[in-house]
């Protein structure tokens, strides 16, 4: 059996590396609509076909291929148009490689369990996070055939990673199996070919700095005003000097709009986007840039006054506050967040969970501590088996986009994120500090106590919340055992005085306030004795 693995070193995480926003474009004419289609439609019919090309070319491609399909779409749109689809369909072919990557690790993954608990006996216990055999003879031949058809799989895809080869869907593999399950997705064929049409059109192009407004194809004005530049098939539409058409709607950016304008008056690179929402039927305009990078603050800089740990689980985030030393402060919080329905209903919930745990974070002062959560080798079914809630549960959590929104929001309010490990936190935290921290006004969770464990390790403490008893025996003669105060903390090593309360009922007010005067007691050696003490002998016979 191994031993428990290391666990890293805690860091603080750098802000984000840029910024967007959005803006619904209203007040649209009919011919403003038209315009946008028809450039939408040539533009994402050029990057399918690009994307075919590159996907084609696979490991072999090299510059001179990509000058060639730049050059090949500029006859039908424009250099910079050609520039964007060409950089676009690049970021899609890594995407999908990272994809492939991931999908071999996780197939990895589950055929190492599998042929680890088929090796076992069946029925054979686990021990200390390590699977046993399987429950029986059943399941176990239905796994061993699993395994071959995970091994299958694993052969196929590693084929196609050696080979350059990806498989990418422009519009998504999602939408384009729900043709075949119009009635299970709740869409028309009316509405399902909308929406791919809408999903694979392209109109977006990346900013230039020194330009004009910061971008030369789709500019957008101080004032609002949006302008494309039409591509050379469409050039007969414009209504506008220089083949530009320039929509009848104005755009106003509420939030950061005040950065957005800065950028775009001094002509620093913007890059926008325009998409068609079919559920709504709205136009948006999608505006983007790059950050300059930011020294981020030294982790003992975080530490300093304490620090706020966070445990994030499926329905509510779990927050205390700790001091410099460690110490629990004040009362633990939760913020609930309903992670079910849609997609931008979990995102609406993260949001709103996430602004209300920085605001209380901000209006203390103190940085923000959080598990460096990944879940991608827990997801698998392989690990959990029949507990398919858990799996439900965690693959439900979305961590990617709760780390995203946190870096970003974090970084508009000032407060500083310091990541940590997760090995352990929520075992060790129930283990020291759940039942210390349960009083009889107070109920403690495992989420609470795995938010101080989450914190004292950020702060670089241990979590448990007492060292080993010295050697010599149960006093601290070689050294005070908690963790929790300072060394040169007053009065840490003396008795506690008897407080009047509920568990002191008829004790008086002022009663046991020389508990700790060791001087104040009939003791050998101490000034409260008065006259001198000696053992009389003992008789020999009664």
């Amino acid at each position: 059996m191994g031993g428990l693995r290391e666990v890293a070193a805690p860091f603080v995480v750098p802000g984000p590396s840029g910024v967007a926003i959005r803006s619904s474009l209203k007040g649209l004419t009919g011919q403003d609509e038209t315009v946008l289609r028809l450039v939408g439609s040539l533009l994402g019919s050029l990057a399918s076909r690009d994307l075919k090309a590159r996907c084609a070319a696979g490991l072999g491609h090299d510059g001179e291929q990509w000058a060639r399909r730049k050059r090949a779409l500029t006859g039908n749109s424009s250099s910079r148009w050609a520039g964007s689809i060409t950089k676009s369909t690049h970021d899609q072919w890594a995407l999908a490689r990272r994809g492939q990557l991931a999908h071999i690790q996780g197939l990895q993954a589950g055929i190492e369990t599998i042929t680890h608990r088929l090796a076992q006996p069946v029925g054979a216990q686990g021990f200390k996070g390590v699977p046993g055999g399987y429950r029986s003879r059943r399941e176990w031949f239905a796994k061993s055939r699993r395994l071959h058809v995970l091994q299958d799989r694993l052969e196929q895809v590693r084929a196609d990673w050696e080979a350059g080869r990806v498989r990418v869907v422009r519009g998504g593999k999602k939408l384009l199996r729900n043709r075949h399950h119009l009635e299970a997705a709740g869409l028309t064929e009316v509405g399902w070919r909308l929406r791919w049409e809408a999903g694979r059109w392209f109109l977006q192009a990346d900013g230039e700095s020194g330009k004009q407004f910061g971008n030369e194809t789709i500019r957008v004005t101080p004032t609002g005003e949006v302008s494309i530049r039409l591509p050379a098939a469409l050039a007969g539409l414009a209504n506008a000097p220089h083949g530009r058409y320039v929509l009848a709607c104005r755009v106003v950016f509420r939030h950061r709009g005040g950065q957005w304008a800065d950028r775009v008056a001094a002509g620093r690179a913007v890059a926008y986007r325009i998409h068609y929402d079919t559920g709504r039927n709205r136009w948006y305009v999608t505006a983007s840039w790059q950050n300059p990078p930011v020294r981020t603050m030294p982790l003992q800089a975080a530490r300093a006054g304490g620090l706020v740990g966070v445990d994030m689980n499926a329905d509510h985030l779990a927050a205390w506050r700790l001091d410099e030393h460690g110490n629990p402060v004040g009362e633990p919080r939760r913020f609930d967040c309903q992670l079910d329905g849609t997609a931008q209903h979990r995102d609406a919930q993260v949001r709103h969970a996430l602004i209300r745990l920085l605001r209380w974070t901000a209006r203390h002062g103190l940085a923000l501590a959080i598990e460096d959560l990944d879940f991608a080798a827990d997801k698998t079914r392989e690990k959990h088996g029949r507990r398919k809630r858990f799996r439900k549960l965690i693959s439900g959590m979305p961590t990617a986009r709760l780390r995203a929104r946190l870096v970003s929001m974090a970084a508009e309010l000032g407060v500083t994120v310091v990541a940590v490990d997760p090995a352990y936190t929520s075992r060790w935290g129930a283990q020291h500090w759940q039942k210390p921290l349960t009083t009889n006004t107070r109920r403690t969770t495992r989420h609470d106590a795995a938010a101080v464990a989450i914190g004292r390790r950020a702060l670089g403490c241990p979590i448990r919340r007492r060292m080993a008893p010295p050697p010599p025996h149960r006093s601290d003669a070689v050294g005070h055992r908690t963790v929790q105060a300072r060394p040169g903390s007053p009065g840490r090593e003396g008795p506690r005085p008897r407080i009047p309360g509920p568990r002191t009922r008829s004790v008086p007010p002022g009663y046991g306030a020389k508990a700790g005067d060791q001087c104040a007691h009939n003791r050998s050696g101490h000034t409260a004795e008065h006259e001198a003490w000696h053992q009389d002998s003992l008789p020999l016979s009664l």
